[in-house]
């Protein structure tokens, strides 16, 4: 039978660990990175067609106003707002200001309630 060495690497499993909101937010924060990223070719594409004239441009009007499209555009926007306000946070923290436990743990909680409020306020301008 195996036997783990001592002094061997343990693997954790990482949907047991619990971490603290600033380890979400820094989480979410390169997961909005990527959203990002893979979100630019749609919007290079949408900003090709809706620039070729007016009825490409009401074309793309109405392909943005399906249901799954507007979903996308809301997961974008909280990726945006989200990336925007963390990278301010992490930007501030590289400065050493709010470097402290309580004051990283104020700005993770109002970084996630700001971009939760971005994308609150988007949800309720796209579906009412």
């Amino acid at each position: 039978m195996y036997k783990a060495r001592p002094d061997r690497p343990v693997t954790l499993p990482l949907l047991s660990l619990r971490l603290p909101l600033a380890g979400w937010v820094s989480f979410l924060h390169r997961v909005s990175g990527v959203l990002l990223f893979f979100s630019l070719p749609l919007a290079l594409y949408a900003l090709d067609r809706s620039l070729r004239g007016p009825e490409a441009f009401d074309a793309m009007l109405q392909q943005m106003a399906q249901p799954a499209a507007r979903i996308l555009l809301l997961l974008v926007v909280w990726a945006l707002a989200h990336h925007l306000f963390a990278g301010i946070r992490h930007l501030l923290m590289d400065l050493h200001f709010g470097v402290s436990l309580a004051a990283a743990r104020r700005s993770a909680l109002i970084v996630a309630l700001a971009a939760g409020a971005v994308a609150l306020i988007t949800a309720w301008r796209l579906f009412a």
